[in-house]
């Protein structure tokens, strides 16, 4: 007889997510990255053909588990090669670019969740603020990450006095006109090309997403809304 599971006594999380960096000399930055968004780095060791390999995860609180991982990787030669043959096709750079590659970009540039990218939930505002200053910082003022990250963030619907009052009083979303798809929630963007993916293998979007408590039945990831960008 074939075994019925009982679906209610299963529990199904995320194991990992597999990112890769695009050269070798990008490994230790891309760390770093990945550390300054709040991951914890928790293994790394040379590989034979070159690059190193870290282990990274996003549960401070048991750093041994096995999901919340992030891995970090350089990117395969075989798949640096249909990228760069994919680029080449297109015509990238080039006064025969296909007209699909200004469409994509900016689509992306619209909304930066149009292609892969990784969200981290956190449960702490302030700590959410805190990580993106931290990003922005280093954009800022690091010579090794300038001109390689992008940032936007998304504000929650307007509406709710308590909730509107605090972003008002943000050092990310004060000022900002740009929306949630969903209720009672934030998102903030960081785009690198310190990570690669996409049709393209020109960079990765890292989100970090909160949402405001007293909403488990109605929030960002929950419910959209739609909403004009």
């Amino acid at each position: 007889m074939t075994q019925v599971i009982d679906r209610a006594a299963v529990v199904q999380t995320i194991s990992h997510v597999n990112l890769h960096y695009p050269r070798p000399e990008d490994a230790e930055i891309a760390a770093l990255l990945l550390e300054a968004c709040g991951l914890v780095r928790t293994q790394e060791m040379e590989l034979p053909t070159g690059g190193v390999f870290y282990r990274f995860t996003a549960n401070v609180h048991a750093i041994n588990q096995p999901d919340n991982i992030v891995y970090l990787s350089p990117l395969p030669p075989a798949t640096a090669a249909l990228m760069d043959a994919a680029r080449d096709g297109l015509g990238l750079g080039t006064a025969d670019e296909h007209p699909a590659v200004a469409a994509h970009r900016a689509a992306q540039a619209r909304d930066p969740e149009h292609n892969f990218h990784v969200g981290f939930l956190l449960d702490s505002l302030d700590y959410l603020e805190e990580r993106f200053e931290a990003l922005k910082a280093l954009a800022a003022n690091d010579p090794r990450f300038s001109g390689r990250m992008k940032f936007l963030v998304n504000r929650a619907l307007p509406g709710d006095a308590e909730i509107d009052a605090r972003l008002d009083r943000s050092p990310v979303y004060a000022g900002v006109t740009r929306y949630t798809h969903g209720r009672f929630g934030v998102q903030a963007f960081c785009e690198t090309d310190l990570v690669v993916d996409g049709p393209l293998g020109e960079a990765c979007v890292i989100e970090f997403d909160y949402v405001f408590p007293g909403h488990d039945d109605e929030h960002i990831m929950a419910v959209s809304v739609a909403t004009p960008r």
